[in-house]
């Protein structure tokens, strides 16, 4: 018994620690076996299990689970679900694009993968933006001071920008590693407008909800996969 608490408070005290290890160990293998290994079509196609396993150590990175938590959870993956599947069927959101069969189990053509990353992306850069804020508000020695309206809807604004960056930087490898696929194989500026505004909606409710949230895995998160995916970018063929 004494093992197991003592286990139990080491993996509390370096949680952090161990998930941004568990993150760098998974994108640094997905990389060099993407790019170096005969074996990179397994890589690829076991992105499910890369992208499964952040988000669920991004919300047990999570400061509390507070009902709020579990709404916004269930709005992003819903929201996501319903958007993309608009945009795959009609080609009104997003553009004219297919999902392909990495990403794994479909619901309409959207694979419910595509739900929880909705959720993943939008919490990192919400997280992000609002560190950055207090950042900001600590070197001016106004770090209580309440948030205005302006400034929760700047950071709606930012969040948003930086979660269409983030889609920018990921369409393009997406797209190349068979993810989906757009017509013609043309990624139109339309999908970033939409991504800007689908993610601000959320976004909304995000900081409505989920204010007193704090969730330090989310900026190593963003960076990772940021270079995971400029890496690709990069390097692939």
């Amino acid at each position: 018994m004494g093992w197991k608490l003592l286990f139990t408070q080491w993996l509390r005290h370096h949680a952090l620690q161990i998930a941004i290890f568990l993150a760098v160990l998974f994108h640094v293998s997905g990389a060099l076996g993407i790019l170096y290994s005969d074996k990179a079509n397994w890589f690829i196609q076991n992105t499910p299990l890369n992208l499964g396993l952040m988000a669920v150590l991004l919300w047990g990175m999570q400061a509390s689970k507070q009902r709020s938590a579990y709404l916004f959870l269930l709005l992003a993956f819903v929201t996501g679900m319903l958007v993309e599947i608009i945009g795959v069927n009609t080609g009104y959101l997003f553009g004219i694009y297919t999902y392909g069969q990495v990403l794994g189990p479909k619901i309409l053509g959207v694979p419910l993968l595509i739900g929880i990353n909705w959720w993943v992306t939008v919490v990192i850069c919400g997280v992000v933006t609002k560190q950055l804020y207090h950042w900001v508000q600590q070197k001016r020695g106004a770090s209580n001071a309440p948030l205005q309206g302006w400034q929760r809807w700047a950071l709606i604004f930012d969040g948003a920008f930086l979660a269409t960056l983030f889609d920018a930087l990921m369409e393009p490898v997406a797209q190349q590693l068979g993810f989906w696929q757009w017509q013609h194989g043309i990624i139109p500026w339309y999908n970033y407008f939409c991504w800007f505004v689908v993610s601000a909606f959320l976004l909304y409710f995000y900081h409505r909800w989920q204010h007193a949230q704090s969730n330090y895995f989310a900026f190593y998160l963003l960076v990772i996969q940021s270079l995971f995916f400029l890496t690709l970018r990069l390097f692939y063929p």
